[in-house]
């Protein structure tokens, strides 16, 4: 290996583990998802069961799926 290129990798080890130490020495802070995301996330899934109870008991709408039975062919036309 040439000097310049072994002195290259051993700078960038050198950055990498200086790294590493100074974040391994930080304090741990929580971030908002940390602290809030769980409670987002249940309360995302309460309003969604909520709505969507809400439309299909009480919207009214007729969840008619399948036309058998209903749709009746026209008269011919010539």
């Amino acid at each position: 290996m040439l000097p310049v290129a072994r002195a290259a990798l051993n700078l960038t080890a050198r950055g990498i583990q200086r790294t590493a130490v100074r974040q391994t020495h930080r304090k741990y802070e929580p971030d908002f998802h940390d602290k809030y995301g769980n409670m987002v996330l249940i309360g995302g899934a309460v309003v969604f069961t909520a709505v969507w109870g809400y439309v299909l008991t009480q919207a009214g709408i007729e969840w008619g799926l399948s036309p058998v039975g209903r749709v009746t062919p026209k008269e011919w036309k010539e």
